[in-house]
């Protein structure tokens, strides 16, 4: 198994402020819009965003949540793996508000489309949005494209593409390790 480093921390943080900017042209005063994290990496990136815009660009308030979608997953109890839930924190409604869905990694699609089923559990909004920090764009199982994306990866198959968070792993890194 082998590693090369996709982005390095200086990187990351270039891409993090590129989106902030296109998601302030998008939604200037983030009134009708929220932000919503997908479990478990997807939430890194939310905060990382929500903090840019907040410190650095002067946004006043942003409602900002955590979307678990385990029990919405095609793969749930297909596995030998048991998948756990983790939480899910939105203490705001969708109905008729701009969501911005975010997350990681771009894979298959199958997350998205699972984030989107429980996403009407909180309401109908009035449009729905993906920002991705890294966007695999030909592994693809479904028709789901970001609105936003940080950077394209063209890695096969045999590939995985690995996010690390300091907050959570000491570092801001992104591999691509060969299985």
């Amino acid at each position: 198994m082998s590693q090369k480093v996709l982005l390095s921390s200086k990187e990351i943080n270039i891409i993090l402020h590129r989106l902030a900017c296109q998601l302030l042209e998008n939604h200037l005063d983030f009134k009708d819009t929220v932000l919503i994290g997908l479990q478990p990496r997807g939430v890194f990136v939310a905060e990382r965003l929500n903090k840019i815009l907040q410190e650095e660009y002067g946004v006043k308030h942003i409602d900002i949540g955590v979307l678990d979608i385990t029990f919405y997953r095609d793969d749930f109890r297909r596995g030998d793996k048991t998948l756990e839930a983790t939480k899910t924190k939105i203490n705001f409604l969708v109905e008729e508000k701009k969501v911005v869905l975010i997350d990681d990694v771009l894979y298959t699609g199958r997350s998205i489309n699972a984030a989107l089923t429980a996403l009407q559990s909180f309401g109908r909004p009035k449009e729905v949005e993906l920002l991705v920090l890294i966007d695999r764009r030909f592994s693809r199982h479904l028709p789901i494209q970001p609105n936003y994306r940080g950077r394209q990866v063209d890695a096969i198959d045999g590939e995985k593409v690995k996010v690390m968070w300091k907050e959570n792993d000491g570092e801001d890194v992104i591999y691509l390790i060969n299985r």
